[in-house]
């Protein structure tokens, strides 16, 4: 028997709206502090994810640039370091799939630069590679995850852990942490 389109509406706003008010609003605060404050002092700031989350990263930067932008006149200097298909084909046969983000935040990252990572699991090789090298040279590095968290969970000096078993809702929250910051 099919579920009635109110019944799996209403379902799909529940499970979302539960993940939000059991969500880390003291990370997202340290989030858009640490976002602030990059503005002020001019560092970058670099997103990464797969799939899903590597769209919300294309999204995300040009929020963070342009959106912010619109209203102060300053925007953040961002990329998001899944939008170069040139660059990811690249390294993923040059050196190694796991090493698309890491190699791309040690050539362009540094001290006080910003690494938010979005990822439902957690995971994901890549984006724990691109977290340890973010680490190592004195960048602060965010996650945003859902389900446990995985690996990312512990890596990330901040982890925005939203603990829901749904890939979709975990995407749609990377997208709301953003837009949350940006305003």
């Amino acid at each position: 028997m099919p579920v009635s389109s109110n019944a799996f509406w209403q379902g799909y706003v529940d499970r979302l709206r539960a993940a939000l008010d059991d969500g880390p609003a003291d990370a997202i605060g340290a989030l858009a502090a640490t976002l602030l404050s990059a503005l002020q002092h001019r560092n970058q700031v670099f997103l990464a994810g797969n799939g899903g989350s590597a769209g919300n990263a294309i999204h995300l930067a040009n929020d963070l640039l342009y959106g912010m932008a619109k209203e102060s006149g300053l925007g953040l200097q961002v990329e998001a370091l899944t939008a170069n298909s040139s660059i990811l084909t690249c390294l993923a046969n040059d050196i190694a799939y796991e090493e698309v983000f890491a190699e791309q935040v040690r050539i362009k990252g540094g001290p006080g630069d910003v690494l938010i990572v979005l990822s439902g699991s957690g995971n994901s090789p890549n984006i724990v590679r691109a977290l340890e090298t973010a680490n190592g040279i004195g960048m602060n590095t965010f996650a945003i995850l859902g389900y446990t968290g995985g690996r990312c969970r512990e890596l990330a000096q901040v982890p925005i852990h939203f603990a829901v078993d749904d890939m979709q809702i975990s995407e749609d929250i990377q997208l709301i942490v953003g837009h949350m910051c940006v305003q």
